[in-house]
């Protein structure tokens, strides 16, 4: 299952909404039988690539949007966490 855009509103963060909608995401993935979520995040982007470490997301690659992405060195960090059986 991919993860494709997760946001709170600025006036809403802190609260603990992104790490609540995420564990929903993957207990959605686990009922319905997936064995992994992905998404992709941004090298500016640190706090979500904290969030996603801290629910069981592994960084399992790096790309570059386009040429002048790679000239700036803007990375996409991409991530998997893997569901298991569930038991």
């Amino acid at each position: 299952l991919e993860l494709k855009r997760m946001s709170v509103s600025r006036e809403h963060r802190g609260r603990g909404l992104a790490r609540a909608l995420c564990r929903e995401v993957l207990a959605f993935a686990r009922a319905r039988g997936y064995g992994a979520v992905v998404l992709s995040t941004s090298v500016v982007q640190v706090a979500a690539q904290r969030l996603y470490e801290g629910q069981g997301f592994r960084r399992v690659g790096t790309s570059y949007p386009s040429l002048l992405g790679t000239l700036l060195n803007f990375q996409i960090f991409h991530y998997r966490c893997e569901l298991g059986d569930g038991n």
